[in-house]
């Protein structure tokens, strides 16, 4: 997968980022955290985006565990470096089990993931792979969800790929201080699961 060399976007300094952020109704502590320091430089753009944060980390109602694992997932396959790494830690933090984590490398082969786990997954490898989710595995997800969350869910996959997107076109560096693809520095470049799972190699 191509790469683009060296930061594109300018990052605000963290007293003017807490300023706009503050002018534009965006959380102050968000203004800490290096996308947002790149995207407040258009703050229409950085008001929308945490709309959709607000919503889907602090208001949506699917279950944590399945949103964490469909964002790894998607930064997994994406290569998105800062979106695996800011949300393992989110992740941890909310008592998602690090093997779990890992495990969404290779979802196919671990076993911790039941019928509910893998039809999320195989949901967002669709997504990403084909723009939508197939029947079959509409019907999967749907065993296990309801409407609201069938919903939620869709727009969890579209909301956390297009960050994997701004993330990666834009190159956000990582906070300093703050190691990339934990919990063992392995990217999606350096692994072979000797799967056909899309991603990056």
């Amino acid at each position: 997968m191509p790469e683009g060399t060296g930061q594109r976007i300018p990052l605000l300094d963290i007293d003017e980022a807490v300023a706009v952020a503050e002018e534009h109704g965006i959380p102050p502590m968000l203004a800490d955290l290096n996308v947002f320091r790149a995207v407040l430089n258009n703050p229409g753009v950085a008001v929308a985006l945490n709309g959709m944060l607000h919503r889907l980390l602090w208001k949506g109602t699917l279950d944590v565990r399945l949103r964490e694992l469909v964002i790894m997932r998607i930064g997994w396959v994406t290569g998105a470096v800062y979106e695996w790494t800011q949300h393992w830690h989110i992740a941890v933090g909310l008592g998602v089990d690090e093997a779990d984590l890992i495990g969404v490398r290779d979802w196919q082969a671990h076993e911790g993931f039941g019928s509910v786990e893998r039809s999320v997954l195989s949901a967002t490898d669709e997504t990403l792979a084909d723009g939508t989710i197939s029947d079959s595995t509409w019907a999967a997800c749907a065993e296990h969800l309801d409407t609201p969350h069938l919903i939620e869910l869709v727009a969890a996959i579209g909301n956390w790929g297009l960050f994997a997107r701004l993330l990666r076109s834009l190159n956000v560096p990582l906070e300093e201080g703050i190691d990339p693809w934990p919990p063992d520095g392995l990217s999606p470049a350096d692994a072979d699961t000797g799967s056909d799972d899309g991603a990056v190699r």
